[in-house]
């Protein structure tokens, strides 16, 4: 879909179908329902009468209920689709949705692999459509204002992030092997990235289980993180812990050649440094910050911050993370990482058109490179490009 060539992109607000009616697709729902920029057309899921009763329970009339992606989002009429379903179940979504001609904003994490994220940008690329990964935790009026000084500590040296919680959410989370660092850390990686363009080029790391743990797999993990100046990033964490318990932002601390500046994850951000600045933006933040940067996008052809391309490199921490604490703590080069992935991805993939987009890049960091969709940052109050 061509950047608002659509008139239902140019309108008010946006009509959407929304996949997935669980209790984040839930939250989603009360969110576009009061959005001034969405109209919910539609809404998917295998149990349908889940997605009749949470349409009622949010008070809204004339939704198209359905468990078919393409058969829903063409009774709707929608022009774009919100992809809630679990992290298994993204691929498949996305690659219908991205067929159907219809642009996708998808919850976080894309995939359970760097294969499969790979294959999705492929199908991107040949669609021409947007698929932008929903990084909410990106989305913070006081993260913003924590970038900036960063910004201006200099060269740094140090980044260290604390998450420490104690959460029961019964269902796939407490039955995952990495529940830290797939569904939470995911989040905490990807705003190191948001924080500095020093990206990582290498991890090592330890995870566990905790003996009291309700998860079945490991719920705490530590892991180090070799940025591409030479800084490190430190990073702590558990989803078991019922004390001393951090933001769900994490906690963080930055070290550089002119200073320091912490942020406490919610709304407390200090300086120390010989220029500081922590004027706190007004804009929306999270599942709203990220929806409303997504039809930014959409109207103004601008890239958004995690276009599918860009959030590859933050799935990486994660799967180089889980690598590196399957392998006894081994060094993990998220280069190797990703060039593995490709060579997955082209040895699973079925799509004929796919494989030869996959087989015509000459590396997996060349394939990430440049997004096919929109041609410059788009800037948000509460967000903002890197």
């Amino acid at each position: 879909m061509t950047p608002s060539a659509d008139g239902a992109l140019v309108g008010d607000r946006l009509p959407v179908v929304v996949v997935g009616a669980g209790a984040m697709g839930g939250e989603w729902i009360r969110m576009l329902a009061r959005s001034p920029s969405a109209r919910i057309a539609g809404v998917v899921d295998l149990d349908v009468d889940l997605a009749a009763s949470t349409v009622a329970a949010a008070g809204l009339d004339g939704v198209a209920v359905g468990a078919s992606v393409v058969e829903v989002a063409e009774r709707a009429g929608a022009a774009a689709l919100i992809n809630v379903t679990v992290p298994q179940a993204h691929r498949t979504v996305n690659e219908q949705a991205l067929r159907a001609g219809l642009p996708v904003l998808c919850e976080k994490p894309l995939a359970p692999t760097v294969a499969e994220a790979l294959r999705q940008v492929a199908l991107a690329d040949i669609t021409g459509e947007l698929l932008m990964v929903s990084q909410s935790r990106r989305y913070f009026n006081h993260l913003a204002a924590f970038r900036r000084a960063v910004a201006g500590l200099g060269p740094l040296s140090t980044v260290n992030a604390q998450f420490f919680h104690a959460d029961h959410e019964p269902g796939f989370r407490e039955q995952m092997a990495h529940p830290l660092l797939v569904d939470m850390s995911i989040h905490h990686f990807d705003q190191l990235r948001a924080l500095t363009p020093d990206e990582p080029i290498a991890v090592r790391c330890s995870s566990w289980n905790p003996p009291w743990s309700w998860f079945a797999g490991d719920a705490a993990a530590s892991a180090e993180f070799e940025l591409a100046s030479g800084a490190r990033f430190v990073y702590a964490g558990s989803r078991c812990t019922p004390g001393l318990q951090t933001s769900w932002n994490a906690d963080w601390r930055v070290f550089g050649e002119r200073g320091a500046a912490s942020w406490d994850g919610d709304d407390v951000v200090r300086v120390e440094a010989d220029a500081s600045d922590v004027e706190v933006p007004n804009g929306p933040e999270g599942i709203d910050g990220s929806f409303e940067e997504f039809v930014t996008a959409l109207r103004s052809g601008t890239t958004p911050q995690n276009e599918v391309r860009a959030n590859v490199l933050s799935l990486a921490m994660v799967e180089g993370a889980i690598r590196s604490s399957e392998r006894g703590g081994e060094r993990v080069v998220i280069a190797d990482l990703l060039e593995e992935s490709l060579a997955t991805a082209l040895a699973d993939v079925r799509n004929e058109d796919v494989a030869a987009r996959l087989a015509s890049w000459t590396s997996a960091a060349d394939g990430i490179a440049t997004p096919a969709w929109g041609s410059a940052p788009a800037t948000i109050a509460s967000g903002g490009a890197r």
